[in-house]
């Protein structure tokens, strides 16, 4: 009984990744054109581009219509701050962010009124958000307020996706609690799309749930960064007890 023999064009995806994490392809550098590559490992230009694909997919090359296949450059990592602060988790390492928003009105279905736990079709204020460092989109946002918690005016594009959705906290107290929670995944084809990223390209993904005093959910966020392009931060504040301190 034999092994399964590996397919060509892994066998290209695998020779090319490593010149490119060896630095023997710089980034930036246009890789040979689809037909002289594939002469020099002698197979179809259809077997090429599987291979090109693989390496796209992963995020180390970028297409380029009209010009060819380039090793992409290493992206600039943003720095998101968790929990519910000053800060702003969007620009907290990157004062040159650019967020666009955009609001609408939806109704809560499904996810929705699990997270907010709220009933079917009661009215919330959906913000859709995405981040740009130069040309380079560095994250999503979808965030969903109920509709009553919603400040008075419109939120416009030169908003912070953060300053939208908190400016209803100024107008009263502060979420008592944020419960976050990171997981790592593969994006869905809109996310891929929007990102600019390959859809075999890990993402961050972080849902956020602020709560008030009594409980009631004020806020719920479903965050979406590039895995290559974000640190995450959280900070844990220690409850002592002073007695122990004390004694």
């Amino acid at each position: 009984m034999t092994g399964a023999v590996p397919s060509r064009h892994k066998d290209i995806a695998d020779d090319l990744r490593n010149q490119i994490t060896t630095g023997r392809i710089r980034p930036g550098e246009r890789l040979p054109s689809e037909a002289d590559l594939a002469d020099r490992y002698r197979v179809s230009t259809v077997t090429l581009r599987r291979a090109l694909a693989v390496l796209q997919g992963e995020g180390l090359v970028e297409k380029i219509h009209g010009k060819g296949n380039f090793v992409r450059r290493p992206h600039r990592k943003i720095m998101y701050v968790g929990g519910w602060g000053t800060l702003d988790p969007w620009t907290a390492a990157e004062p040159a962010l650019r967020v666009t928003v955009r609001s609408a009105t939806v109704q809560a279905h499904g996810h929705l009124t699990t997270l907010l736990k709220v009933s079917e079709g009661s009215p919330l204020t959906e913000l859709s958000c995405i981040s740009h460092a130069g040309e380079s989109p560095q994250g999503l946002a979808r965030i969903y307020i109920p509709r009553d918690l919603t400040p008075v005016g419109d939120f416009d594009d030169t908003s912070s996706c953060w300053e939208a959705a908190t400016r209803f906290a100024v107008l009263g107290p502060p979420p008592a609690a944020v419960r976050e929670t990171a997981y790592a995944r593969t994006p869905t084809p809109d996310e891929a799309s929007a990102l600019r990223i390959g859809h075999a390209a890990p993402v961050l993904g972080i849902t956020r749930i602020a709560t008030d005093a009594t409980g009631r959910i004020v806020e719920a966020a479903l965050l979406v960064f590039p895995g290559d392009r974000v640190d995450a931060v959280f900070a844990t504040q220690l409850m002592t007890d002073e007695r122990q301190i004390q004694a």
